[in-house]
């Protein structure tokens, strides 16, 4: 069976995750321990992130022509790639927080909504929460000053009402 024959499944594979993938991570793993990287893996399942292992070539294969082909330039020495395909900044948010505990994890790059992060512009990713929270923070700061305008026109209709039974 020809080389290409056994690549073609794997490039497929990896160009259905491009086609899904709100965004893309890619780290250098160096030195984690199995440990680690099972802990990884598992907090990164839990967040409906795919991390996985490819070969640089399989990765070059499967970006070209999409707006992932910008991490073409960190496809060298040993490459790992977490896709948020639900959330675009989960996949850098978990491994920043991974990162402060194995700190050997190296950032390469990222490309989030089209748009590509080096390394430092990934760790400024990280610190954005999710949709979820930011919304829920949205809707708390809105719901304040209607609770707060309840508050005052209840406590007006409880003085109306006593000064109306006098």
């Amino acid at each position: 069976m020809a080389k290409v024959e056994l690549k073609a499944p794997i490039v497929d594979e990896i160009k259905g995750y491009v086609a899904d993938a709100k965004s893309a991570v890619l780290v250098d793993y160096r030195g984690l321990t199995v440990e680690q990287d099972t802990r990884l893996r598992r907090q990164m399942r839990e967040a409906g992130v795919v991390y996985k292992v490819y070969k640089n070539t399989m990765l070059h294969l499967a970006f070209d022509g999409t707006d992932y082909a910008q991490l073409d330039q960190h496809l060298e020495g040993p490459t790992a790639i977490a896709f948020g395909i639900e959330d675009e900044t989960a996949p850098a948010r978990i491994l920043n927080d991974f990162a402060k505990e194995a700190n050997t994890l190296q950032f390469k790059g990222a490309v989030v909504d089209g748009t590509y992060y080096d390394e430092a512009g990934v760790k400024v990713l990280a610190t954005i929460p999710s949709k979820e929270v930011l919304i829920s923070k949205l809707l708390g700061s809105l719901q304040s000053p209607i609770t707060n305008l309840a508050r005052v026109l209840k406590q007006i209709a409880e003085k109306q009402g006593e000064a109306a039974a006098e």
